[in-house]
């Protein structure tokens, strides 16, 4: 769901991410909460007047705000009686203002911007617009990443434009390394042994910082296990799950993960409960020798104890030179069915979505392109999001594109499931089973 950034895990955090859990909360009014909305697809493609958009209001809005001043700018010199208004919302309560929007046509924005993760949700509401034709014929949409698009893509049609993505890697401590012999570990198994070999050593620290709560940080290990949240029912597209997460391989990747739940690493009596800033708050503020954390992370820990003291690698995955699979997410621009300016709307949502654009908000805001020529360019001028672009490239992948998966966010079955077996409540066995009927249940709503 920044994530989803939403600005969704620390600035990810409110995005599909603030944490994309988070996100997911409180965009769930919006979403899978959100009554069946009446038709309200506009007839009228009117070639000039007022254009409103909705982007999210961050921490630190000027950079953003610039950027698309200057994008909006070009854009009304380009399309002649054409007045482009944009209103900066707060993410927080963002949920009742699109809900009211996909309801009432007067209310709402042409183009708006959302949470990847919330895709699915708007379009079982009928609030945006299908623009599979368009986005087909946008010759730059031929260098978008398949994962941010997939996060766009409900039924086999097309939702919108990837603004920027955002994904995890592991920070870890360089003098702690140093101090004790350590080398980045290249697979899942040494990545465990070296968390218990730092905690044995500097019993102070947690090896590698973790959360019961901290979904997003989990999925790397059921992924690169072999296994899966959820599988799609017939073919590639249909949007249709079943949970999967009580498969053997899921169940290892869970086992994996659940086996850094202790004293011998992060104790369970204080990291079961922590989401993913926790983590990163742990990792910043010097008590941990590391944590996965994302791009979007860099800000804070610049900010904390351990500044100049950290490096970041790929999370490995199960065997050397394998990468763990991320979760990919970030936030999407969109046109609302609404809109009596459809064509204009799609042009001005390729203006803001576009590469210059998105070039200037990873130079002003860090947020990552999702074009994948721009994001090596990037990466070549910055060796610090290099990880996460080689992440990005290699292995990303994303939640079910299902209106269920705000429910099951919402409900946080996966964080209580993994609560459950660090507890000593519940096998793994058993925790994910229960976990896959509550997700079923989700799904088929």
């Amino acid at each position: 769901m920044k994530p989803s950034h939403l600005s969704a895990f620390s600035r990810f955090s409110s995005r599909a991410t603030v944490p994309v859990v988070a996100l997911v909360l409180a965009g769930l009014t919006a979403t899978g909460c959100a009554p069946s909305t009446s038709d309200n697809s506009s007839k009228e493609d009117e070639k000039s007047g007022k254009l409103r958009v909705w982007l999210f209001q961050e921490v630190n809005n000027a950079p953003k705000k610039k950027v698309i001043d200057k994008a909006v700018a070009g854009f009304e010199k380009e399309h002649d009686g054409t007045d482009v208004e944009v209103s900066y919302i707060p993410i927080d309560t963002r949920a009742q203002k699109i809900k009211a929007a996909f309801n009432d046509p007067k209310s709402a924005p042409d183009v708006m911007e959302f949470g990847n993760t919330d895709t699915a949700g708007y379009v079982k509401d009928g609030g945006l617009l299908d623009i599979s034709k368009e986005f087909g014929a946008w010759n730059d949409s031929t260098n978008i990443d398949p994962t941010a698009k997939y996060s766009l893509t409900i039924g086999g049609k097309v939702y919108g434009a990837p603004l920027f993505v955002g994904v995890r890697a592991l920070y870890y401590r360089t003098d702690v390394f140093k101090e004790l012999g350590l080398e980045p570990p290249t697979t899942q198994d040494e990545l465990i042994a070296t968390a218990k070999k730092i905690r044995s050593e500097r019993p102070d620290l947690y090896g590698l910082a973790v959360g019961g709560a901290y979904t997003y940080g989990a999925m790397p290990f059921i992924w690169a296990n072999g296994g899966d949240l959820a599988n799609e029912k017939g073919k590639f597209g249909s949007n249709e799950y079943e949970a999967a997460i009580d498969s053997p391989d899921a169940q290892k990747g869970v086992k994996a993960y659940t086996s850094l739940f202790g004293d011998d690493n992060c104790p369970a009596s204080k990291c079961a409960q922590w989401g993913g800033n926790d983590t990163i708050e742990a990792f910043a503020s010097g008590k941990a020798g590391m944590a996965i954390g994302g791009d979007f992370s860099h800000q804070a820990i610049e900010a904390g104890k351990v500044k100049g003291k950290y490096k970041v690698v790929p999370l490995p995955g199960v065997k050397e030179g394998e990468i763990a699979p991320a979760f990919a997410g970030g936030n999407n621009i969109g046109v609302l069915k609404s809109t009596s300016h459809r064509t204009l709307a799609v042009e001005l949502l390729k203006t803001l979505a576009g590469k210059q654009t998105q070039r200037e908000l990873f130079d002003s805001m860090g947020f990552l392109p999702t074009f994948t020529d721009v994001r090596g360019s990037v990466a070549d001028k910055d060796s610090f999001v290099k990880p996460f672009v080689k992440t990005l490239g290699d292995s990303a992948k994303f939640v079910p594109a299902s209106p269920g998966w705000a429910a099951i966010d919402a409900q946080l079955v996966l964080p209580t499931m993994f609560q459950e077996i660090v507890s000593g409540r519940k096998s793994v066995e058993s925790a994910t089973k229960d976990a896959a009927k509550k997700m079923d249940e989700a799904f088929q709503q």
